[in-house]
């Protein structure tokens, strides 16, 4: 009898083959950024509660170069992450009418990212007006 050989499908490196995957696998390491930055924040919020000098260094060392490059990384990663997700709103949601039409999936795109935006703005001016 011949000996009988499995077939191993290759797959390394199988996401650089299409372009889809490789976008989706940078939304996927995307979140390894927002994990980094949520442990950023978290350690800010450990050295408040140290007192004011732990708080005014940790401010410090956000000013470094580095750690601005990280942070213009991350919101750049962040964006990407979150216009993914606005673009397969139309997938998940269940069909929406309205006078009788169904609306189109880019409707629901640019009313999704139109309503993150302004909640944006009204947190921005939330906050900028309660630290005057």
């Amino acid at each position: 009898m011949a000996d009988v050989k499995t077939y191993m499908r290759p797959m390394g490196a199988w996401w650089r083959r299409n372009p889809y995957y490789g976008w989706y696998m940078l939304r996927e390491l995307s979140c390894v950024a927002i994990t980094a930055y949520a442990l950023v924040l978290l350690a800010g919020l450990a050295r408040l509660a140290q007192g004011p000098a732990a708080y005014a260094a940790w401010r410090e060392g956000l000013a470094s170069p580095a750690a601005v490059l990280f942070h213009i990384i991350a919101l750049a990663l962040v964006l990407y992450h979150a216009w993914t997700w606005f673009k397969v709103m139309p997938k998940t949601l269940p069909f929406i009418t309205l006078a009788g039409r169904r609306i189109g999936d880019r409707a629901i795109v640019t009313a999704g990212v139109t309503a993150a935006a302004a909640a944006s703005v009204l947190v921005f001016l939330a906050v900028s007006l309660a630290s005057r």
